[in-house]
């Protein structure tokens, strides 16, 4: 199997690393991602500027190669230019802090698995939910075993999972949940300040904020304690909302 792995925390992440150590053995893998962190770019992709490619390597040996764009960028130069023929499977993270609710459309973790997905390869991307402290082996384990078992079945066509897992040990971790994308926003914070030179600038700052409780979410299920496995599709199309927008069409027809 030809595994390709990126993220979007940058080659030097420790999350990388740990993803890359847990499934190595798996398959022929091959690391492809931003040179430098590109957190809650997005889908964002580079047009105006060439793309630029480094070989790195740790501890003696080759890891990968750094890319000095985004990661969609990263999955996109990977499949088409760099790699003799496409992966098998595409692998994003590990990402430090969760990519659940809102998260998951800023996200350049979950962005480097879409743009698999959208290439038609079976794709996932795992975050470890926390800022500090993390233990890698909790998420590294979750990520050999479901990467496992989607070389032995596959994902659905045109389908990422996005999983979320809880910054615990491995043994306290209380099962896997499957779930969907939970509502929240961030409550946004812009602190003002001036720079030497007497020139304002903004920094932000903010929480977020949860708008449902129900148990199949993302959000409550990861504070539960459970991994969270979220099936993702790129289609945005706000479906319950067609037909509402048909009679205003309809009518527009009349006039």
């Amino acid at each position: 199997m030809r595994i390709l792995l990126s993220n979007d925390d940058g080659i030097h992440a420790a999350g990388i690393s740990a993803m890359y150590q847990a499934i190595r053995d798996l398959g022929d893998v091959h690391v492809v991602a931003p040179e430098a962190e590109r957190s809650a770019v997005g889908h964002a992709i580079t047009l105006s500027n060439p793309l630029k490619t480094k070989r790195v390597s740790k501890n003696g040996e080759f890891f990968g190669y750094a890319v000095d764009g985004m990661p969609a960028d990263c999955v996109k130069l990977a499949v088409t230019a760099l790699l003799d023929q496409p992966p098998d499977l595409v692998l994003s993270g590990i990402n430090l802090g969760p990519n659940a609710g809102i998260n998951v459309l800023y996200s350049g973790t979950v962005s480097a698995a879409t743009e698999g997905t959208i290439l038609g390869i079976p794709s996932m991307a795992v975050s470890l939910a926390t800022f500090q402290d993390p233990l890698w082996d909790t998420a590294a384990r979750v990520a050999r075993e479901f990467t496992l078992r989607i070389l032995e079945q596959n994902i659905p066509k045109d389908t990422l999972l996005n999983v979320n897992v809880p910054n615990i040990p491995y043994d306290q971790l209380k099962g896997v949940r499957v779930t969907r994308m939970g509502r929240s926003r961030f409550v946004e914070v812009f602190h003002r300040r001036t720079d030497p030179r007497g020139n304002e600038y903004y920094w932000l700052d903010g929480e977020m904020k949860q708008f449902d409780d129900e148990p199949d979410s993302d959000l409550r299920v990861l504070e539960e304690g459970y991994v969270s496995i979220t099936p993702l599709w790129f289609d945005l199309t706000h479906e319950s909302a067609l037909p509402r927008l048909k009679e205003w069409a309809a009518a527009f027809e009349k006039k």
